[in-house]
């Protein structure tokens, strides 16, 4: 099974989809701020920073749950093979885990994908938070 709570992975559902939203900065005339600019995607983003964080304050454990769970989500693995997705996640771990997940497009698809593969109900795991 995995070493990670539900809501937890809802939580990084949560600031993954706040971060998918936003589009690339705004690059107009003058500095006057429009509608559009609250959306657009900057160097240190809050939003980033803190989804970085809240992985990095993650044990290692929780860190390699995670990542199984995206790579379940993506098709890579089947949800029977979790303990294969867990062993490969871990002995792969060469990189910090924040920065490999935040480079994957549809990162909060896989996971929600991956939590309904597991059988656990995105929504009560996000309650409170999705």
């Amino acid at each position: 099974m995995l070493d990670i709570s539900p809501e937890k992975v809802a939580h990084v559902i949560v600031r993954a989809r706040e971060l998918d939203g936003k589009v690339a900065a705004w690059d107009g005339d003058g500095d006057e701020a429009d509608a559009d600019s609250i959306l657009e995607a900057r160097r240190d983003d809050p939003t980033e920073a803190e989804l970085r964080g809240f992985i990095d304050d993650m044990n290692v454990d929780e860190q390699v749950a995670l990542v199984a769970l995206m790579w379940i989500g993506r098709g890579t693995y089947e949800p029977d093979d979790v303990q294969e997705a867990l062993d490969t996640a871990r002995s792969e771990r060469v990189n910090r885990t924040e920065d490999y997940l935040l480079g994957v497009p549809l990162l909060a698809d896989y996971l929600e994908d991956g939590l309904d593969k597991m059988g656990i109900s995105v929504e009560s795991a996000g309650e409170g938070v999705l």
